[in-house]
């Protein structure tokens, strides 16, 4: 009797994809204890170096998290394309919204009488 799938163990996989992703993590939260001010005190595009820092490694972790678990690396080129392109889509969207709205939030505390208070 064949079968016609063979169950193949991705322990070492997994753990792997663990290790990297525990990294990226560990380097995210000794940014954000240490706050270097050669990336928190210059900016780029009206946003600190150290927030660019955390949004690129975020989306890097969700796309391994994606490519890895969900099983992306195995798809059709097609189907990988529609789900990155719309991620894609997205990202620079909020990060758009982001990016203008939090502008326009300083510059109306910045000139309001009311001042930061938070």
């Amino acid at each position: 009797m064949s079968h016609a799938h063979e169950h193949v163990s991705n322990t070492k996989r997994i753990w792997l994809v663990f290790a990297l992703l525990s990294v990226v993590t560990t380097v995210e939260v000794f940014l954000g204890i240490v706050r270097p001010d050669f990336l928190f005190m210059n900016n780029f595009l009206r946003m600190n170096l150290l927030n660019w820092v955390f949004i690129i490694l975020t989306l890097y972790k969700a796309y391994y998290i994606v490519w890895a678990f969900m099983h992306m690396e195995g798809e059709k080129s097609s189907l990988r394309w529609a789900v990155v392109a719309t991620v894609i889509f997205l990202v620079i969207y909020l990060l758009f919204i982001l990016l203008v709205e939090a502008d326009y939030v300083f510059e109306v505390f910045k000139n309001a009488t009311i001042k930061w208070n938070f």
